[in-house]
């Protein structure tokens, strides 16, 4: 498996993939990544710039501490990063694109599909009867005819 890119916290877009590629790693590895301390550490050493200075403190106080120090969970550490580097209002942002998320005429359905689960995973829960609305709102006219014929 590919390792993460460096993460440098400049760019608050980029936190979420930099999670996402430590979180494929680490179950296709339980031999080293089976304490939540080795994930810690793993994703911290992909850690530069601004980054890498917040890590710092912590990695001074690595012996005897509390189960959920940051070094000490992987959890603590990935909410840690998304509050710190993350964009504050990104839920905001994922609501308003899944709001205006449209099919272009003659598009790809499964492009559709996948820009829709990619906006959803970042907005929370907001029902399976509104996450159904949203996504027929953004259908176009044949796929919707389609949908109709088949109940």
């Amino acid at each position: 498996m590919k390792a993460p890119e460096h993460f440098d916290g400049t760019q608050p877009f980029k936190v979420r993939s930099f999670i996402q590629s430590c979180k494929l790693i680490f179950p296709n590895d339980l031999v080293n990544f089976s304490q939540e301390r080795k994930k810690v550490l793993y994703s911290t050493s992909f850690l530069i710039g601004r980054a890498s200075k917040w890590i710092e403190p912590y990695l001074s106080n690595l012996t005897n501490q509390d189960p959920n120090y940051l070094h000490n969970s992987w959890i603590v550490s990935e909410s840690q990063l998304f509050t710190l580097f993350g964009d504050p209002n990104e839920v905001g942002k994922a609501e308003a694109d899944l709001d205006g998320l449209r099919m272009k005429e003659g598009g790809n359905v499964l492009l559709y599909i996948a820009d829709f689960r990619s906006l959803v995973s970042g907005i929370g829960d907001w029902g399976e009867s509104t996450l159904i609305h949203h996504f027929r709102k953004g259908l176009v006219t044949r796929i919707l005819d389609q949908l109709a014929s088949h109940p």
